[in-house]
Parts: structure tokens; sequence; C-alpha cells
């Protein structure tokens, strides 16, 4: 079993690297027990995110990361899905939150991973308290921790 994680950045300019984009990516597919997945996220700007959110979505404007899970047919199967991340969203977010942007990249990639794994969180306030929210903090802590 592999996870294979394929991230392609279109010219887009990140606080994390390729490597470091796909290994966030493994962590979180390890601490959700996945052994088996196909997997890539890719880097957009803003105008190709607001594209992909009005085309998928039906929203008006960039976001920050959108993912595609797709149904497995059995459970051997591996897991396949697609991120898109808008690091120029990213680095709004993480100014307005104060965090670092390569953690706000981690917490994107970690969010999206979660998405394509079925995870959903409720809109608005509750977002934050939700399982998935939890979750996600969890690995985006150990992501971040520092290497020894």
């Amino acid at each position: 079993m592999s996870l294979d994680v394929d991230v392609t950045t279109n010219g887009a300019r990140s606080a994390l690297g390729r490597a470091a984009i796909a290994d966030v990516a493994r962590l979180a597919l390890r601490g959700e027990h996945v052994r088996h997945a196909l997997l890539s996220i890719t880097l957009v700007d803003k105008r190709a995110m607001a594209r992909l959110n009005q085309n998928h979505l039906g929203h008006r404007g960039p976001t920050d990361v959108i993912s595609f899970g797709f149904r497995r047919a059995t459970e051997g199967d591996p897991v396949v899905g697609d991120v898109y991340i808008a690091p120029e969203v990213a680095r709004a977010n993480a100014r307005d939150a104060g965090v670092p942007v390569r953690e706000e990249i981690a917490r994107l990639i970690v969010h999206g991973v979660l998405h394509v794994l079925g995870y959903d969180h409720p809109d608005g306030t509750d977002r934050e308290t939700s399982e998935m929210w939890r979750r996600q903090e969890r690995i985006v802590r150990r992501a971040m921790r520092p290497s020894k």
C-alpha cells in the first residue's frame, strides 16, 4: 500500500515547498489510518480559485481551499482526491489570524485532505468547535513540530 501525493504549483509561490506539502498530506492520511491513496494537490492563483469556486460550489470570489473526493467502489480501493489551494488567500488568512504562513498552508492541506476523506463541518461560528476542526488542528500541531 502507498500514499501517492502529487503536488503541482502552477507557478504559485508557497511558504511550503512541494516536498513539504506532500509530507503534510501524508501525515494527515496516516493520522486517519489511510494506507492507500492517490491524492493530487494543486496550488492556484486567486483567479483560478475564484473560477473553481464559482463552477463547482456556486460561490463568488476566491476561497482558500477546495477539495474533491471520489467515491471508492470497494473498501480496498485507494482513497482518490484532488485538493486546490490558493496561497495568496492563505497569506491573507495567516495575517488575519496572526499565524505563520507555513502553518496556514499546512492547515489548508490538512483541511482539504479531511474533506477528501468525507469529513465536513458546519458554516459559521460552530466551524471551529466541530470534530473535523479539532481533528485538523491536532494534525496541524503535529505537522508544525520542529524536526529532531
